[in-house]
């Protein structure tokens, strides 16, 4: 006789043996959706992403427009004070340039990031200088751009718009939008005056990780009714290349919506705005 000991486990005729698997790690004894959870959150969060809603703009921000001849990134120069139009390619060598998509470009200065934050109550944003003492970009009633604002009023307000592409449109108070421009001498600038959205009109914007998860998590949070819609604290905080033309890009009738949406949001918050500072004037007259 033998000492082994027998399974007590029922096996029928005909029944195949399974065959029994190694784990590698003991510890690994969970679902294949968690681990795929685990895996997205263990991203780097300073990896530079594509927002893909209007909430999720918001902390370090690269800008970037898909000019002719070579793309361009918007930057500021804290010696002038003044805010730069600074081509992509200038110090790549070409074949490395070429070989660098647009959309997987990252900032290499600290003078190409800016900092996004968000108007409490309000879908508007101010967008400040990384660098320096943070300068507000600004637009007056007749469309020039500068970055020389210490404080945030009314003409530091932008409503961004994510299109259906993925880029970013963004308007000012005046329900103009930003653009490049091409000035005398073939230089270019920003201005904030046209009508409508076309090819000048649209920026490609990258954020870093972390504050795209952190707008995925308000507002689960706000669905879920466990949170106040959220409000940004500042100190927590392809198209293919085109060449420059006289005419614009027709607009598709689903940019044209989410532009409509966003001009009546504005206009809602701003309202909005001006009550609360009318009561609040009432309480102490």
């Amino acid at each position: 006789m033998t000492d082994q000991v027998r399974s007590t486990k029922l096996k029928f005729k005909g029944d195949k043996p399974k065959k029994k698997r190694k784990r590698d790690d003991g510890d690994e004894r969970v679902g294949s959706s968690s681990s795929s959870k685990r895996k997205v959150d263990d991203k780097d969060p300073e990896t530079w992403v594509m927002p893909e809603a209007v909430n999720e703009l918001r902390g370090p921000t690269f800008i970037m427009h898909p000019s002719d001849p070579s793309p361009i990134s918007i930057n500021y120069n804290s010696t002038t004070n003044r805010i730069a139009l600074q081509p992509l390619d200038k110090d790549k060598v070409e074949d490395e340039a070429e070989s660098v998509k647009l959309l997987d470009r990252t900032p290499t200065d600290v003078s190409q990031v800016w900092v996004i934050t968000r108007v409490a109550g309000s879908s508007t944003i101010n967008i400040r200088t990384g660098t320096g003492e943070g300068k507000f970009i600004s637009c007056d009633s007749h469309g020039l751009v500068s970055a020389d604002r210490d404080a945030r009023g009314p003409q530091e307000e932008w409503t961004p718009v994510v299109l259906p592409d993925g880029m970013v449109a963004f308007m000012n108070v005046y329900e103009k939008y930003l653009s490049v421009d091409e000035a005398a001498g073939g230089t270019l600038q920003l201005r904030g005056d046209s009508e409508e959205v076309g090819f000048a009109e649209r920026f490609w914007v990258k954020i870093q990780y972390k504050y795209k998860k952190e707008a995925h998590e308000e507002e689960k949070k706000r669905k879920d009714g466990l949170t106040a819609p959220p409000t940004i604290d500042e100190s927590s905080t392809n198209r293919i290349h085109q060449a420059w033309g006289a005419g614009r890009s027709v607009v598709s009738d689903a940019d044209k919506k989410e532009l409509k949406k966003a001009r009546k949001e504005g206009r809602l918050a701003e309202a909005m705005l001006d009550r609360r500072a009318k009561l609040k004037s009432d309480r102490f007259c």
